[in-house]
């Protein structure tokens, strides 16, 4: 019976465990807002109206803007509690590559909006980028969700409230801000209200 030598499982073992380090967290996760609280992390963009209202930070009219993270992000985890209505138009705008300019041209858009005209980049999905398969089982209107979203490298997964709906394997945005979202609703619109309740990002090495 032929074994291996007992340096070769030290090495293969030393070489999972730096695996693992590579993709834990560095830091503890860090609440940017929570009770109302935390918008001075921010800079605003566009015209919404983002204020506070019983401990949320929400917004509900405007042509569109953005609540922008002053920190830049390269590898991280983003964990967020909203309230959408059904015709809410929202997202989570990540790796922003020019923070003046948010868009779905500058960054990876992760989307929240349910009645997109085209659903497969509706709720979950990364717009032009990761479509979702089954957009009708993913609604958010009208209800508490959670959304999170995992970026290492060249990797990106989405999970919204607890089920994983697009997975991406793309280098076009490396680095930068994320964005918070109120848009316009279908045709330009007035769509319904975004509300966040808790945001948290946790940075990898």
């Amino acid at each position: 019976m032929h074994t291996r030598p007992l340096t070769h499982w030290i090495l293969a073992f030393a070489l999972f465990l730096s695996a693992c380090a590579a993709l834990s967290p560095s830091m503890p996760w860090t609440t940017l807002l929570e009770n109302g609280k935390g918008m001075d992390n921010f800079v605003t963009q566009g015209d919404a109206n983002w204020r506070v209202d019983n401990g949320l930070i929400l917004a509900d009219q405007g042509k569109g803007g953005f609540l922008v993270t002053k920190k830049s992000y390269k590898d991280f985890e983003i964990r967020a509690e909203f309230w959408a209505a059904s015709d809410t138009n929202s997202g989570i705008f990540i790796r922003a590559t020019n923070p003046q300019k948010i868009g779905a041209d500058t960054s990876y858009e992760v989307n929240i909006w349910d009645i997109r005209p085209d659903p497969k980049y509706g709720s979950g999905a990364i717009v032009d980028f990761a479509a979702v398969t089954t957009p009708l089982q993913n609604t958010v209107g009208g209800k508490w969700n959670v959304l999170e979203i995992r970026a290492v490298g060249n990797e990106i997964t989405v999970i919204l409230n607890g089920t994983q709906t697009v997975k991406l394997n793309n280098s076009k945005f490396a680095a930068g801000p994320f964005a918070l979202q109120y848009g316009a609703g279908v045709k330009g619109a007035l769509g319904g209200p975004i509300k966040w309740r808790k945001v948290q990002v946790r940075e990898f090495s």
